[in-house]
């Protein structure tokens, strides 16, 4: 098995008693992680919310109900908890009353989750985030010379532990992901009644990873309005489909101050959604470029995620004439640049204009020869 970078983290919160809740997009291993931190020989009580009968059972739960179920048992480990209603309340009994008992709840939607359980555990949970597979976590398990030599496969097939694991069906597992999860279950799960719209949105964020995007423009696009697609992308934000860079500005004039990319969690799905699976010798050089900056993005929060950098901020600069720098970290009050190019060549500085906003932030070029530093 290919071992997650929070296992750990997951096991020093168990032993602290927290009530650990796993949240991430369905298929990336969250059930398998929940099952590896549990010692073996260990006493389980399993549920799954998916399950209708489940959801009946535990929607209005009582503490002589849960000591039944629980009995000697040692670990509660609860799937999908989001599905089930009042699921705050039963897990608030569990860790009241049940003092032994370790419990870990997984959720492929934070929103609803964390919604549900936050007042109700206060002070006694820790949350994780847990994605596809990153670039540290293959190269732990092979080698980094090993990893890098898959960066163009990478590109184009993405993260998912199926399609690692399985690459003679990769393009069969990412169909099926799309299908039942990124379609079907997000529209269930947030009552969205047009699938073509959400489709449609889905395929024109995906052309323009590394872009500026606005929500009028995609409106207009795609036939719905601003406001609609505005809740869309939080609704693909909250199920870890897309994420969102805003531009950073220090009000100077000339920055842009309201702007956002949008960028996708696994570069698998964003190929997919678009039915492009063609290798990267057959890429034009922009959609090359924007696809790399997309994955070099992407596994930097990973990563930063992983370590547990919770308070390192991540934005894009950008200025009315088109001066860019791709990512800005901010961690304790020390801003970084960093422009993501995938060519090698003449030394790239950072535009004068941000220099001279911020002369004391440091600038990085990151290319396929020192990516290694950054993503690991």
């Amino acid at each position: 098995m290919i071992k997650r970078a929070i296992e750990e983290r997951l096991r020093t919160a168990l032993a602290k008693k927290k009530v650990v809740t796993i949240t991430g997009p369905r298929q990336v291993g969250k059930s398998t992680l929940a099952t590896a931190i549990i010692p073996d020989g260990a006493k389980v009580l399993e549920i799954n919310g998916d399950n209708s009968d489940v959801q009946t059972m535990f929607a209005n739960t009582d503490e002589t109900k849960l000591k039944v179920l629980i009995g000697n048992k040692d670990f509660l480990l609860v799937d999908e908890a989001q599905k089930i209603d009042n699921i705050g309340n039963m897990l608030k009994i569990a860790a009241d009353k049940f003092k032994d008992i370790s419990i870990v709840v997984t959720g492929s939607s934070a929103f609803r989750l964390t919604q549900t359980i936050n007042e109700s555990l206060t002070g006694r949970k820790r949350e994780f985030k847990l994605y596809p597979l990153s670039f540290k976590e293959m190269s732990d398990h092979t080698s980094t010379l090993e990893e890098s030599r898959m960066i163009e496969h990478r590109l184009i097939y993405g993260y998912y532990p199926e399609v690692v694991t399985s690459p003679e069906d990769e393009k069969e597992t990412l169909k099926e992901i799309i299908e039942s999860y990124l379609y079907k279950d997000v529209m269930e799960e947030n009552n969205i009644a047009k699938s073509d719209r959400l489709v449609k949105l889905v395929q024109a964020l995906a052309f323009q990873i590394g872009s500026p995007v606005s929500a009028t423009e995609l409106a207009n696009l795609i036939g719905i309005d601003a406001k609609t697609v505005e809740r869309y992308i939080e609704i693909l934000e909250r199920s870890y489909i897309i994420f969102t860079l805003p531009s950073y500005s220090k009000n100077q004039r000339n920055e842009l101050k309201f702007a956002r990319k949008l960028y996708f969690w696994d570069m698998g799905i964003r190929n997919g959604v678009i039915g492009n699976m063609a290798p990267v010798s057959l890429r034009s050089p922009e959609e090359l470029g924007h696809m790399w900056e997309n994955f070099v993005i992407a596994e930097r929060l990973k990563r930063n995620e992983y370590s547990g950098r919770t308070f390192v901020k991540h934005y894009f600069w950008r200025t009315q004439q088109k001066k860019e720098i791709d990512l800005i970290e901010i961690e304790d009050g020390v801003m970084t640049g960093y422009e993501i190019k995938l060519k090698e060549g003449k030394k790239v500085n950072a535009p004068a204009s941000f220099t001279a906003a911020y002369p004391d932030a440091g600038f990085k070029c990151i290319t396929p020869a020192n990516m290694m530093e950054f993503l690991m």
